[in-house]
């Protein structure tokens, strides 16, 4: 109605909301089983309808026994006999499935499915926008290039699953050394990427600032990795596995292009790979 409680509802309508009774739920607002981050958008839609538009959305709800659904539903305005809007109709669809498909496709495109990281494509388009924020704020950004240096033997001493568990292990560590507002992604192979944003205004100081997050991460992955093997028909075995990484840094600012920042943090990588590995190493510009 005007006031947005439901009415009247079909048996389809009821299911999503979990009950068998429009008596469970007659005079609840429609509002109370959307999910919060949508009740301003189906509010607006709301006042819409009962000014005499039309209007379609998609949200969230939950059901009285805590299920979540995706819901899209177009809403046109009832009048009564002297052409006064009273009350919204809705006609919705269930469209949970589709979200889900269309998430997964979302993954495989943006993400490592092994890791769960984000994958080359997403690191370069957050990496432009880190561009773009260094650009408006003045401060300065950075960009690890990390490799690791004992991954081929045992890539081709043992099965994949073996070398799949330490890069897992990996990434997990790596994470775990930066902040919320940096972006850690996978490259490919045994490379890792680590963004830093919303460094220093000051370039020497965002290269220390860097420079101690690179040596948390070089510390970390420096650690003894425990990786199991499990071979058909023998009893499972653990191995103490210790694995370095090289680590190639460049700090930029909003006037850096794209291109430049990922070739000149790969040359600095190399740089530390050539020095002796399980070394940092600043792309020689920044000095």
């Amino acid at each position: 109605d005007s006031n947005g409680q439901l009415m009247e509802m079909n048996a389809a309508g009821l299911a999503i909301l979990e009950t068998d009774s429009i008596e469970k739920v007659r005079q609840h607002k429609l509002s109370n089983f959307i999910l919060p981050e949508y009740r301003a958008h189906f509010a607006a839609l709301h006042k819409r309808v009962m000014s005499g538009e039309s209007g379609v959305l998609e949200f969230e709800v939950m059901g009285l026994r805590g299920t979540r659904r995706w819901l899209d539903t177009h809403a046109a305005p009832m009048r009564d006999a002297t052409g006064k809007v009273v009350m919204l109709l809705g006609i919705t669809r269930d469209i949970t499935e589709r979200k889900k498909t269309e998430e997964q496709i979302y993954n495989l495109a943006f993400y490592d499915l092994l890791t769960g990281l984000p994958n080359r494509r997403l690191h370069n388009d957050r990496l432009s926008q880190t561009l773009a924020t260094s650009k408006r704020s003045g401060r300065y950004g950075a960009l690890m290039f990390i490799d690791l240096d004992n991954f081929k033997p045992l890539n081709n001493t043992y099965k994949h699953n073996i070398s799949d568990q330490l890069l897992i292990e990996v990434a997990r560590r790596i994470t775990s050394c930066v902040r919320e507002v940096d972006s850690v992604a996978r490259f490919g192979g045994d490379e890792f990427v680590v963004m830093l944003g919303e460094l220093d205004i000051d370039e020497a100081g965002s290269v220390e600032q860097a420079g101690i997050i690179a040596e948390k991460i070089r510390i970390t992955l420096a650690e003894p990795y425990l990786l199991k093997i499990q071979q058909e028909g023998k009893a499972g075995m653990t191995i103490d596995h210790h694995c370095s990484a090289s680590i190639g840094i460049v700090v930029f600012n909003g006037e850096t292009s794209q291109d430049d920042i990922i070739r000149w943090a790969d040359m600095a990588m190399y740089q530390a790979k050539d020095a002796g590995r399980n070394l940092i190493r600043f792309f020689a510009a920044q000095h």
